[in-house]
């Protein structure tokens, strides 16, 4: 009995012994891979970072004369960056040093035009006009290189636009001068009107009202245009600063000769032909200055822009009629202005610039008709259920 006890007391020791033995042998070998792994890990890591490079584009532009089809130039080759999966934390400082030497942004016109004023200096950029064929439509700025070329090399065709002048000048340009020209007649100075006539004749006080009507609607056309409108850094050609105004001032002229002469027949149905129609003058004047600060908002403008809708002000209720309700307004003011004067030159006026706006309306109204998806319920462009 004392025997098969110590056989047992030893047997569990022998077992314990085993086990303590086994328990410290598998930490050991944890112990060791772990740090066999740390040591693998920091010598040589399993996965390094796969840069991938920038794939560019090399391409040749050659400018030719559009009238003779004489080469005038090649600009040098431009390095346009298509796919750049580069991350910072990926690129080293030597590896930036070289992209920002080597790679830049996709090349546009705008940039092809400043290279071919370095080789050609006396056409600046806004004077160069380019086309991807003879009679073709010019290039804008923004265009990239790369959506135009069919192959490295490039062929432009060249195009001398002539002086050009910014849109600020032509639009100041084309509103202080009826401005200052109505005054001018509205004084009756002696080179235009007798002096005997104009002493005999009493102002009908539509005149008055018609010259106070007049200036109020070019200084504000004058005062948005430095201070509302985002005016366009672009320029134009000399020319079309000269038709503009050649238009606005030789009607102006017009107008205010007959309204201003001594032997002017004031409206037919008087004083109330001439207090509607001033009333409603005011309120189209009111309306179209509402309408283009809403849409000089940031939110309106731009690539990202969305169609401005209507607010608390009533006078932005006309974007539920119509797309282009400022030309709308303008519409208004010229026939109110017509009806008080009862004049036939501001009754021409009014009927070109109404087929102008017209046409400008119905363009931009396609615009938006395919630009914003909540747009398609307006109907109209300028005139609510008629145009």
């Amino acid at each position: 009995m004392f025997k098969r006890q110590n056989f047992l007391h030893s047997e569990r020791k022998r077992e314990s012994f085993f086990q303590g033995f086994a328990r410290s042998s598998v930490s050991d070998d944890l112990r060791s891979f772990h740090t066999l792994s740390r040591f693998v890990l920091s010598a040589c890591p399993l996965r390094s970072p796969v840069l991938k490079h920038a794939k560019t584009a090399h391409f040749e532009i050659e400018i030719l004369d559009a009238q003779t089809r004489k080469q005038i130039c090649i600009v040098d080759k431009l390095i346009l960056c298509q796919d750049s999966e580069l991350k910072p934390a990926e690129v080293s400082i030597k590896q930036r040093r070289y992209m920002a030497k080597s790679v830049t942004q996709s090349s546009t016109v705008h940039d092809v035009k400043q290279k071919f004023h370095k080789a050609c200096p006396k056409w600046y950029p806004s004077r160069i006009g380019l086309q991807l064929e003879c009679g073709g439509p010019f290039l804008k700025d923004y265009i990239p290189i790369q959506s135009i070329a069919a192959s490295s090399i490039v062929t432009l065709y060249f195009t001398d636009l002539g002086r050009q002048v910014s849109w600020t000048t032509v639009f100041l340009a084309e509103y202080t001068g009826p401005l200052l020209i109505y005054l001018l007649f509205y004084l009756r100075i002696s080179s235009i009107y007798d002096l005997k006539d104009s002493a005999r004749s009493l102002r009908h006080p539509v005149v008055h009202l018609a010259c106070l009507c007049h200036c109020i609607h070019y200084i504000r056309y004058i005062l948005e245009t430095l201070f509302v409108h985002k005016v366009s850094a672009g320029r134009t050609p000399l020319k079309n600063l000269l038709k503009s105004c050649a238009l606005y001032w030789g009607f102006t002229s017009w107008i205010a000769y007959y309204i201003n002469h001594p032997h002017y027949t004031p409206p037919s149905f008087g004083n109330r032909q001439i207090t509607v129609s001033a009333i409603n003058f005011l309120i189209c004047e009111a309306g179209n200055h509402f309408i283009n600060v809403i849409l000089a908002h940031p939110n309106h403008t731009g690539n990202n822009a969305c169609f401005p809708s209507a607010n608390y002000n009533p006078f932005t209720w006309m974007f539920l009629l119509v797309s282009c309700p400022n030309y709308t307004y303008e519409i208004g003011s010229w026939i109110s202005f017509t009806i008080m004067t009862q004049t036939l030159p501001a009754g021409i006026f009014t009927l070109l610039m109404s087929i102008q706006m017209a046409l400008w309306a119905k363009k931009k109204h396609k615009f938006y008709l395919k630009k914003f998806n909540s747009y398609m319920h307006r109907k109209s462009a300028i005139i609510p259920f008629v145009l």
